[in-house]
């Protein structure tokens, strides 16, 4: 029989929409979290992955299909998505490169921190079916470790040494990469070209789509999907012993996202991924929609990606994953 007293190890970031679960102003009904940080958050997805060492763990939806996928992820996902944006943006190629268009990269070498990294699924998805890229003819460089180890990269993906990307860029070796983030506030630690000094003396680098945003708005308003980045796990053991858990800590992030999204109208919080997330509402009204039938659009896409990109070798039921509880 479960010990309702005992604390229940959790690692979660800090976000504008969890920071008063996390010290303590919102309760999390009939249970006591005891918060565990790992910085960077990253670290923290292949320990759980790996070894399946929290009961609580935010983890990228991508690594979660392929854990699922292979049979080795003993817990299941709440219907919540801590992080939200757009990926037409945030990939950019050298001047000399001749890449002008999405589908110039077919035949050429791209970086990227890893091939399973929700950022790159993401882009490579939007590529693909909205530009028509053949992502089996564009050579994907990584210079990080998959989370799930047991996964098999597809043949036209290439490892580099750590944390080379940048040297490979400067050198003419790839054409092409991701940007690091932004968001200091959201960052996870993920190696990238770097936003700052992208007019290096070796090459002048560009965003390879124009007028990002606006398409990515446009994309949405077309098909529904609207990006996320990290969901929230809870192990199969935990749900037994603690029936009542999974309802009670999703309420308690329910109030969590309300009081944010108050302090986004009346503009207490200030920080640039506050700013864009404001952004992000005027565009698609919620900029953090929780609830499986809300989000099933964007999870059924990024399902579909992850086959496309051979990441699993075919499609899960997006329902199966989640708890049903909204």
């Amino acid at each position: 029989m479960a010990n309702n007293d005992k604390p229940v190890g959790i690692s979660l970031r800090t976000y504008g929409h969890t920071a008063d679960i996390k010290n303590g102003n919102i309760p999390v009904d009939g249970a006591k979290l005891d918060f565990i940080e790992v910085v960077p958050q990253v670290a923290a997805f292949r320990r759980m992955i790996r070894d399946v060492e929290f009961e609580i763990c935010e983890l990228a939806p991508t690594t979660y299909f392929i854990a699922k996928a292979i049979g080795h992820a003993p817990y299941k996902a709440l219907p919540v998505f801590f992080e939200r944006r757009f990926h037409h943006g945030g990939f950019v190629v050298r001047e000399d490169s001749g890449i002008n268009t999405v589908r110039d990269l077919e035949g050429k070498r791209a970086g990227v921190r890893s091939y399973s990294g929700t950022t790159g699924v993401w882009t490579r998805g939007v590529y693909i079916n909205e530009f028509g890229l053949d992502n089996d003819r564009v050579t994907w460089v990584v210079d990080d470790e998959e989370h799930v180890t047991q996964l098999k990269l597809p043949p036209n993906v290439e490892h580099a040494p750590p944390k080379s990307l940048p040297q490979l860029m400067a050198s003419g070796s790839i054409q092409g990469g991701f940007l690091s983030r932004a968001d200091k506030a959201a960052n996870d630690g993920h190696a990238g070209l770097g936003r700052a000094g992208l007019s290096a003396e070796t090459a002048q680098y560009r965003e390879l789509v124009d007028n990002p945003f606006e398409r990515g708005v446009e994309w949405y308003n077309r098909t529904g999907i609207y990006p996320m980045h990290s969901l929230l796990v809870i192990r199969d053991d935990v749900l037994a012993d603690r029936p009542g858990l999974a309802h009670a800590l999703y309420d308690a992030l329910k109030e969590g996202k309300r009081r944010y999204l108050g302090s986004l109208d009346n503009g207490t919080a200030d920080a640039a991924i506050d700013n864009r997330y404001r952004k992000q509402q005027k565009a698609v009204g919620d900029p953090l929609p929780y609830g499986l039938r809300a989000n099933m659009p964007t999870l059924e896409a990024l399902m579909t990606y992850a086959v496309q990109q051979k990441l699993i070798p075919r499609a899960l039921p997006v329902k199966d994953l989640f708890l049903d509880i909204d």
